[in-house]
């Protein structure tokens, strides 16, 4: 029982940095003095977190299927070494362009690890 309270503890901290590296602007610190203004800090910051682990989940998992394709054994302890919390690839304070015209391969939701 320990163990698994210890897993599930260290989960949510790691999510907590995850989510405090995110929030970048005024260096953590919520200048807003109304709480609805807070609560949308706090709700926009868990909105960018999520869309950050969305990206390394799709990624980590494109990644995962070509080393199945190449015939490399996925076994459980390298799953259980990924974490979706992951951000050396994030660059927060770099150029960020759009391009409206460019074309988005869609989302494999269909892609199975066996």
């Amino acid at each position: 029982m320990r163990k698994t309270i210890q897993a599930a503890t260290n989960k949510s901290e790691e999510f907590n940095q995850f989510i405090k590296w995110l929030f970048f602007g005024n260096q953590g610190v919520i200048a807003e003095n109304i709480r609805h203004e807070q609560h949308k800090v706090v709700k926009y910051n868990q909105l960018v977190a999520n869309l950050a682990i969305l990206h390394n989940v799709e990624a980590m998992t494109g990644v995962l299927k070509e080393m199945q394709e190449e015939g490399l054994p996925i076994s459980e302890e390298i799953l259980a070494g990924l974490a979706p919390y992951r951000t050396e690839h994030i660059n927060r304070y770099g150029d960020y362009t759009l391009d409206l015209d460019r074309k988005v391969p869609p989302m494999n939701y269909k892609t199975r690890i066996l």
